[in-house]
């Protein structure tokens, strides 16, 4: 099987087993604030992340790229989409297109259509150096992710079996580059071990990839003869993989893993998190309802992020740090039997 039918098998794979909503987001609850002291009009969704500044909260993160026109077309609406919201624009992979020039097209087309918006490239953390300055140059990234995929290697039948070095790569890679390097995972999550690991490098930030959106041990195994169940159900669910990285570490922290909507988001935040990456929620609606309605959607979603701040009292997203949450059922008992004292976050303001 070629790289771009494996890309197109991701994608239709993953609208077909869809997202989990394992998250642990459904544990997490606002304590209602009665004199939130605060107007509408004062809400700034503005963040930064790795000395770039990005207008909205919410980001598109890497999905396709590499599977000729199927994934050319959907990365050109991710790409109109990005820039008609204010959203930064994260590529798949771009390996593909290292090792085959033909398919660079597919990604190129992302700048072509979004030539001043903020755009990450992406590579897995088997690459050189050289390979990572190749990506950057050719989508004129302000960003990279380096992305960790170890059980959807284990999954894929073709897939990767080494993972040695992954540390030291990451490490010059994110000195190597002029922009910033952002490390993320595909969907298992990240734990205060690896944030930790990892803030001893040179990266900008750290996007968390958390466990519960789309699954994708499910999806290789899809493809598989002999399918590897016992990974369907691995992984550090998102709420809590936020909690645990944001308190290993100060890099900016970024949420993505079954991101649904505004209250995924705002909860994401208040959980440590800087930023929110949605990825299957986004590819759903625009495959099934068209670019002008998923543009709609998503600037409904930024109205909405505003209301729910404005009845929390928070001005800007580094204000919903400080917001108390009660978390509850397995979030809270992860986090107590860890020793991440999950009460801490219901005394805030106190």
């Amino acid at each position: 099987m070629t790289r771009a039918q494996r890309k197109q098998d991701h994608i239709k794979h993953a609208l077909s087993t869809g997202q989990l909503r394992k998250t642990g987001f459904d544990e997490v609850a606002f304590v209602h604030q009665s004199l939130p002291n605060i107007a509408l009009e004062d809400i700034d969704l503005h963040t930064k992340i790795g000395g770039l500044e990005w207008s909205s909260p919410i980001f598109i993160n890497a999905m396709t790229g590499g599977g000729g026109e199927q994934t050319s077309k959907i990365n050109e609406d991710l790409s109109v989409l990005a820039r008609e919201t204010g959203m930064a624009i994260a590529v798949g992979s771009q390996m593909s297109a290292l090792k085959d020039t033909s398919e660079r097209s597919t990604y190129e087309i992302v700048r072509k259509y979004n030539p001043e918006g903020i755009v990450l490239g992406n590579l897995g953390s088997e690459a050189t150096v050289q390979q990572a300055q190749d990506a950057v140059e050719m989508i004129r990234a302000d960003a990279l992710q380096i992305h960790l995929n170890v059980i959807q290697e284990l999954t894929m039948p073709e897939g990767d079996r080494d993972f040695k070095g992954a540390l030291e790569r990451i490490g010059l890679i994110a000195e190597g580059l002029s922009v910033p390097v952002i490390v993320k995972e595909t969907g298992f999550g990240i734990s205060r071990e690896a944030a930790q690991a990892l803030s001893r490098t040179k990266i900008a930030g750290i996007d968390i990839g958390g466990f519960g959106g789309t699954n994708f041990s499910r999806i290789e195994n899809q493809r598989r003869e002999r399918m590897l169940h016992f990974f369907d159900d691995w992984g550090i669910p998102t709420a809590i993989s936020i909690a645990e990285a944001h308190q290993a570490t100060d890099l900016p922290i970024i949420s993505s893993g079954g991101i649904m909507n505004s209250l995924d988001i705002v909860k994401s935040i208040s959980l440590g998190a800087s930023a929110a990456g949605m990825a299957g929620v986004l590819l759903g609606k625009l495959l099934g309802d068209g670019l002008q309605a998923t543009i709609k959607e998503v600037n409904e979603i930024h109205t909405d992020i505003r209301y729910l701040m404005s009845a929390l009292g928070c001005e800007t997203l580094e204000d919903l740090h400080q917001t108390p949450l009660i978390l509850t059922g397995h979030v809270y008992h992860w986090l107590m039997v860890r020793g991440l004292e999950p009460e801490r976050f219901s005394r805030r303001g106190i």
